[in-house]
C-alpha cells in the first residue's frame, strides 16, 4: 500500500514482506526439476518449508543461514532448486538488509541458472520471476532505464504465456512509479488493471493481501486527485474485504491488523481534508495503536503520529501535542524514518512558533528543510525519467525484432514451398506412370467387386430368410405357449384345490408333484411369451428414484433368501438419483439377478447388492458366493433357451430365459449387462443405466453389454 503521500510505502512489516514475496516467487508457476518433471527435490522441499517458517516468525538471518546449510547437503540439486535458492537470497538482500548490489547479483544468477533449462513453459515463467526481481534491484540502484527494460521483459513473458499474475506484477510496478512521479490518474488506472489481474487468483493469503492493498492504493490515488468521496469508497472496500476474508487466515492476525491500521490512517486523511478533526483523530489513534506494536509497521505508525500531532496543533491541544512529540522522539531514535524525522522537525518548529519561541522554531525548521531537500534529491532521478517514452521505445524495438523474425520465417516458408512444389511434381509423375501400369489391375479389381457384390446379394437373401424364420419361430412359440397356458393353468388350479382335500400321503405327493410341475410349466410359458414379445413392447418410461427401486426389490426377496438362511447386504447411493426408466422392467431385471444369486448360493451365504456411479452411469452390482460360471458356459449365459442352465444349490428349477430377457430389457434402456466370474466360487452381475435424462426411446438399436473390469 502507499501510506505516505510522497513516498513508496511498505505494504507489510519488513519480515512479512519477505514471506509474501517468496510465496509469490515460488507460486507463479509449476515447480520443475532437472528432468522437468514439475517437482523440487525432496531435500529442497524440506529446506524451503523450514525457511518460510523461520522468516514468518521473524528469524530472517538465522533462517537464511540454516537454509544455506541444508542446501549444501543436497547432493544433486535440480535447476529449479538452484533457481529458488538464489531467489531466497535475492529476497534477503533486497527486502531485509537493502544491499541492492548483492540482490542484483542474485537476480542475475536466477537468470543464468534458468538459461541452462529446457525451453518449456516453466523456463519462460522463471524468466518473468527473475526479470521482475532484477528490475526491482536496478530500480533501487537508480538505474532506471535498465530497470524498465527488465520490467518490460517480464511483461512480455506474461503477455505471451497468458500469465495474469506476471502481468499484474508489471502493472503494479508501473502504478507505483506513476504514483511516485505524481501521475495519480495514470497510477489509479494501473492499480485497477492490477486488481483485475489478481481478482481471480484464488484465496491464497498473498493474493488476498495484494487485492486489499490495491483497493487502498486506488483510494490514495483518488485522494491526491482531490476526489475524497471516491477515495473513501475504495478505503471502505479494502476494509470490507479484510473483514469478509480475514477469517480464512487465523495465523495472519498480525498482518491483518496492520492492514486495518494503514487503512484507518488513510481514511483519517480524508476527514482531515474536510476539517472533521474529531473523526480523523479517532481513526488515527486506532491506526497508531495497531501499528506501533512490536513487529507491526512502526514506520507507518510514526507518520500517523505526525498527522495526529498536526491536529493537536491546529486545535491548540498543547498537552496532548507535547506528550505525542516526546513519545515520537523516542521512537525515531530507535526506528529510523527519514520522512517522519523531517515532519517531526516541521511539527515541533510550528509548535515553537505558536509559543513565540522563534529561536528554537528556526532551528527545527532549518533541519526540516535540510532533510526534505535530501529526500527530494533522492527522488529527483526518478522524476527526470520518462517512463512512458522508454517503454514505448522498448515496444518499438520489440516490433522491429518481430518483423525481422517474420522476414526470416518468410524466407524459410519460401524454401519449404519450393521443396514441396518439386516433391509434388515428382509425385504427379509417379502417379501418372503407375496409372498407366494399373489399367489391367483396375479391370481385375472390377471383376472381383462384381463377384463380391453377387456374394453380398446371396448373403443378404440368406439373412432375410433367417430373419423371417426367426419371426416365424417367435410366432409359433407365442401360439403354442398361449394355447398351453389355459389348460395348464386349469390343471394348476385344480391340483391346488385337490391338495386341500383329504387324501393319503402317496396321493398328496402325486397331487403336489402335478401342481408343482404345472406351476413350473406356467412360469416357463410366461417367460417364453415375455421373451418373444420383448422386441415389440413399448417401454413405459418415467423418472424413477433408483435407490428406492433397488431397496424394494431387496426387501421383497429377503424372505426368499431367509428360506435358505441367506443374508442380503444392500449399499445404495449416498444421495437420491432419478433415472428415466421403466419401473416394471428394471425391477424385473434387478429381481431376476437377486433371485439367481439366491438360487445359486449355498445355504447361509451372503449376497451383496451395491449401487454406485461410474463414468456418468448408475451401476448396480449383485455379488454372490455361489457355484460360479465355468469358462465354457460364459458365452452362452445371455442366449435364449441356453444350455448353460443349471439347477440351484437347493434343486431349484432353471429355464435359461431370465438373463436373455434381462439383456433385452437393458438394451431397450440403452444400458448394459455383464458379469465377472472366476468359474469356481461366486459371480458378480452388473447392470448400468445412463444418467442422460429423457433421451431413451423404446426402439433403440440393440447393443451387447461389454464386460468392464
Amino acid at each position: 500500500m502507499i501510506w505516505n503521500k510522497d513516498n513508496f510505502a511498505k505494504t507489510l512489516n519488513r519480515h512479512f514482506w519477505l514471506y509474501t514475496f517468496l510465496i509469490a516467487l515460488a507460486s507463479c508457476s509449476p515447480k520443475n526439476t532437472y528432468k522437468d518433471d514439475g517437482k523440487y527435490s525432496k531435500e529442497f522441499e524440506q529446506a524451503r518449508k523450514q525457511i518460510e517458517k523461520d522468516w514468518l516468525k521473524g528469524d530472517v538471518k538465522q533462517g537464511l543461514l540454516a537454509f544455506d546449510r541444508s542446501f549444501n547437503k543436497i547432493e544433486n540439486p535440480t535447476i529449479n532448486d538452484r533457481f529458488r535458492f538464489y531467489g531466497y537470497h535475492f529476497i534477503y538482500y533486497q527486502k531485509t538488509v537493502s544491499q541492492f548490489d548483492k540482490s542484483l547479483r542474485y537476480a542475475d544468477s536466477m537468470l543464468a541458472i534458468n538459461a541452462t533449462s529446457e525451453k518449456h513453459r516453466q523456463y519462460y515463467l522463471n524468466i518473468a520471476d527473475a526479470s521482475f526481481a532484477r528490475g526491482d534491484a536496478l530500480f533501487e540502484l537508480k538505474q532506471f532505464s535498465d530497470a524498465y527494460q527488465s520490467y518490460y521483459q517480464g511483461y512480455l513473458i506474461g503477455k505471451n504465456y497468458l500469465n495474469l499474475e506476471a502481468l499484474g506484477d508489471y502493472t503494479y510496478r508501473m502504478a507505483m512509479m506513476m504514483y511516485k512521479k505524481g501521475h495519480y490518474r495514470i497510477a489509479s488506472n494501473y492499480f485497477k488493471d492490477t486488481y483485475g489481474f489478481f481478482k481471480n487468483s484464488g484465496d491464497g493469503f498473498v493474493f488476498f493481501y495484494r487485492r486489499q492493498e490495491l483497493l487502498d492504493n486506488i483510494g490514495l490515488s483518488y485522494r491526491h486527485l482531490n476526489q475524497p468521496d471516491s477515495a473513501m469508497i475504495y478505503f471502505d472496500k479494502a476494509l470490507a474485504l479484510v473483514k469478509e476474508k480475514g477469517y480464512l487466515y487465523p495465523d495472519r492476525k498480525q498482518q491483518l491488523e496492520a492492514a486495518r491500521g494503514v487503512i484507518y490512517g488513510n481514511q483519517a486523511d480524508i476527514y482531515i481534508q474536510k476539517k472533521q478533526y474529531v473523526q480523523a483523530a479517532a481513526l488515527l489513534k486506532k491506526s497508531i495503536t495497531i501499528n506501533l506494536q512490536k513487529g507491526r509497521d512502526n514506520h507507518d505508525a510514526e507518520l500517523t503520529e505526525i498527522k495526529l500531532g498536526q491536529i493537536y496543533l491546529n486545535l491548540g491541544e498543547k498537552d496532548s501535542l507535547i506528550t505525542l512529540l516526546g513519545n515520537l522522539r523516542a521512537q525515531l531514535d530507535s526506528v529510523k524514518n527519514d520522512d517522519a524525522e523531517a515532519d517531526y522537525n516541521r511539527l515541533i518548529g510550528n509548535y515553537y512558533i505558536q509559543q513565540n519561541d522563534l529561536k528554537k522554531a528556526i532551528g527545527h525548521l532549518q533541519l526540516y528543510d535540510s532533510l526534505k531537500d535530501s529526500i527530494t534529491q533522492k527522488a529527483s532521478l526518478l522524476m527526470q525519467t520518462d517512463v512512458d517514452q522508454q517503454l514505448a521505445n522498448y515496444e518499438k524495438q520489440h516490433e522491429i525484432d518481430l518483423l525481422s523474425n517474420d522476414n526470416k520465417l518468410q524466407a524459410i516458408y519460401l524454401y519449404v514451398s519450393i521443396f514441396f512444389a518439386v516433391m509434388a511434381l515428382i509425385i504427379i509423375f509417379l502417379v501418372y506412370r503407375n496409372w498407366r501400369r494399373s489399367k489391367k489391375d483396375v479391370q481385375t479389381v472390377n471383376l472381383l467387386n462384381k463377384q463380391i457384390n453377387e456374394q453380398n446379394g446371396i448373403l443378404e437373401s440368406a439373412l432375410n430368410d433367417l430373419n423371417n424364420s426367426s419371426k416365424e419361430k417367435d410366432r409359433i412359440l407365442r401360439t403354442v405357449a398361449h394355447d398351453l397356458r389355459n389348460p395348464i393353468g386349469g390343471i394348476a388350479s385344480l391340483t391346488a384345490m385337490m391338495a386341500e382335500d383329504e387324501y393319503n400321503e402317496e396321493q398328496k405327493e402325486l397331487i403336489n408333484l402335478i401342481k408343482e410341475t404345472s406351476y413350473n410349466s406356467l412360469e416357463l410359458i410366461n417367460e417364453i411369451l415375455e421373451a418373444t414379445n420383448m422386441s415389440s413392447v413399448n417401454l413405459n418410461l418415467d423418472q424413477i428414484e433408483i435407490n428406492s427401486l433397488v431397496s424394494n426389490s431387496v426387501e421383497l426377496l429377503r424372505f426368499k433368501a431367509a428360506e435358505k438362511g441367506q443374508q442380503i447386504l444392500l449399499q445404495t447411493l449416498d444421495k437420491q438419483q432419478e433415472l428415466y426408466i421403466s419401473r416394471e422392467k428394471i425391477w424385473r431385471v434387478i429381481s431376476n439377478l437377486i433371485s439367481n444369486a439366491i438360487k445359486f448360493s449355498p445355504i447361509g451365504a451372503s449376497i451383496e447388492v451395491k449401487v454406485f456411479e461410474k463414468d456418468k452411469q448408475v451401476v448396480i452390482a449383485v455379488e454372490d458366493n455361489g457355484i460360479g460360471i465355468p469358462d465354457k458356459l460364459k458365452d452362452q449365459v445371455f442366449n435364449m433357451f441356453t444350455s448353460a442352465q443349471r439347477p440351484g444349490t437347493a434343486g431349484e428349477k432353471s429355464f435359461g430365459l431370465g438373463l436373455s430377457i434381462c439383456r433385452q430389457i437393458m438394451e431397450k434402456h440403452n444400458g448394459k449387462i455383464w458379469f465377472e466370474s472366476n468359474g469356481l466360487n461366486g459371480t458378480i452381475f452388473y447392470i448400468s443405466l445412463p444418467l442422460v435424462g429423457t433421451d431413451i426411446v423404446a426402439d433403440l438399436p440393440q447393443k451387447i453389454g461389454v464386460p468392464l473390469s
